[in-house]
């Protein structure tokens, strides 16, 4: 393995243009037409999406159409975002069942790779693992047909806010498309480690992103995480270090890219990806590549 074999794969936000998680609209600026355009020009291989966007293409150009511009554009990698309240009861658990079963009919119509969850996103008290563990098996189980990986990702701001908790809801649980997803800035503001990185087996490290974090919080945590990520290499994460412990567990799937920051969102669209693109690859050439 060697740097040539390195897909990045440019999450929603950060080729999104002016919109950011809980905007008043989701939906980019930009066109799909144009986006994939740049991000085939820039050299990216993949793409994500946040549900209003998708939809709103899928609205403008029909499921055949967002295949054709995927195809056109060399975007091989396409994922989905971001499933929540899935362990939950009433209308909030009907509203997340209705999403997820338009996001895997849309993930049949368009090859999608990865569907990205949050676990109890925003939930203070510990999380009810015994209600997760039975909601995320179904969902791991409707996926598995149709060849997609389920991605939770532990973030500061969830009741799954740490790997050893992500991990305790996919041991022993029977399935082999569920797990977690990496995210270097996750690790960081959560107090973790690329040691803990390497504390996941696996046949759980199911999805990676990269960006980066400054010196200190700005804000609360979702402040920081909506507003203030950088780009890699421009701040305060080891970020060489987490790609290793990575790779050194096994992990050889594309390596997405979330740039959710006010700045970067505001650049112009080709210099947004082309940035993005760039700083990313450059983090690789500090790691020591596998022989497989």
């Amino acid at each position: 393995m060697n740097i040539n074999d390195i897909s990045l794969c440019a999450s929603y936000w950060t080729v999104a243009g002016n919109t950011y998680p809980g905007a008043p609209s989701e939906i980019s600026p930009f066109s799909l037409v144009e986006r994939a355009a740049v991000c085939g020009r820039t050299g990216w291989q993949g793409m994500g999406f946040v549900m209003d966007d998708i939809e709103a293409s899928i609205d403008r150009h029909g499921m055949a159409g967002v295949r054709h511009i995927f195809d056109d554009n060399n975007i091989g990698h396409v994922e989905l975002e971001f499933l929540v309240d899935w362990h939950l009861t009433g209308e909030r658990r009907a509203l997340s069942d209705k999403m997820y079963a338009r996001m895997l009919e849309i993930s049949d119509a368009l090859g999608v790779e990865k569907i990205k969850l949050g676990g109890g996103v925003f939930e203070t008290e510990a999380p009810d693992t015994g209600a997760m563990r039975a909601a995320l098996f179904e969902i791991c189980e409707m996926a598995r047909p149709l060849g997609i990986d389920i991605a939770i990702e532990f973030l500061p701001f969830a009741s799954i806010n740490t790997i050893d908790r992500g991990l305790d809801l996919f041991r022993d649980l029977g399935v082999t498309n569920g797990g977690l997803l990496v995210d270097t800035w996750h690790v960081e503001r959560g107090g973790m480690t690329a040691e803990d990185i390497r504390k996941i087996p696996p046949e759980f490290l199911r999805a990676a992103e990269l960006d980066d974090a400054g010196p200190e919080v700005m804000g609360d945590l979702f402040n920081d995480s909506t507003h203030y990520r950088r780009l890699c290499g421009e701040g305060a994460i080891d970020i060489a270090s987490q790609i290793q412990a990575m790779l050194d567990q096994g992990y050889r799937g594309y390596w997405g890219v979330e740039l959710i920051s006010a700045y970067h969102r505001h650049l112009p669209l080709e210099m947004a990806a082309a940035r993005a693109f760039d700083t990313t690859m450059q983090q690789f050439a500090a790691v020591t590549f596998p022989a497989d």
